[in-house]
């Protein structure tokens, strides 16, 4: 029996600024677990909270071994999203990350309608998305923070400076 395609697409047109990012968290060491396990119920209540600006909220689970999961996130804009990243519980989250992955590796890919893409891969073993196919650099300078990698340089202080992660002595 045959079975037609239902075939369809979307308008974007009223999102002139759409983000979408994806995410994810893997595990490298058996800490890691924990903090993995940790992290899934505070980020389903910060995206059932609808931050302004978020669209959706996807789950993805990447592998089960290692332990690899994620999300895809659409965003209104970028000035949405990097307004929610400064904000708590974001801000919190990545500044303790930062400090002490706690076994994990975390990395982000992000892509602009209107052109563009960055990403950021932070204890990540083994290569993947554009990491697997374009030359690694430091993260440092203007590659340092996402706002900067795209080339919108936000107004707003970064939730970690560059100085702060590789001068403090405390770290």
């Amino acid at each position: 029996m045959k079975t037609h395609v239902n075939r369809r697409t979307v308008d974007l047109s009223s999102y002139p600024n759409l983000v979408v990012i994806y995410l994810g968290m893997r595990v490298n060491r058996i800490t890691g677990i924990k903090t993995l396990l940790g992290f899934g119920p505070r980020i389903s209540a910060s995206a059932a909270a609808q931050p302004e600006g978020l669209l959706r909220h996807e789950t993805v689970i990447y592998s089960l071994f290692p332990m690899h999961v994620g999300m895809r996130q659409y965003w209104r804009d970028l000035e949405a999203l990097l307004k929610w990243t400064r904000s708590d519980p974001h801000r919190q989250w990545w500044q303790g990350f930062l400090k002490d992955s706690g076994g994990t590796g975390f990395w982000h890919e992000a892509y602009f309608l209107r052109g563009g893409m960055e990403a950021i891969y932070d204890d990540i073993p083994q290569p993947i998305g554009f990491l697997s196919f374009a030359p690694a650099v430091p993260a440092r300078g203007p590659m340092f923070g996402a706002a900067a990698r795209t080339g919108k340089e936000s107004g707003d202080r970064p939730v970690v400076s560059e100085k702060e992660l590789y001068d403090d002595p405390a770290a």
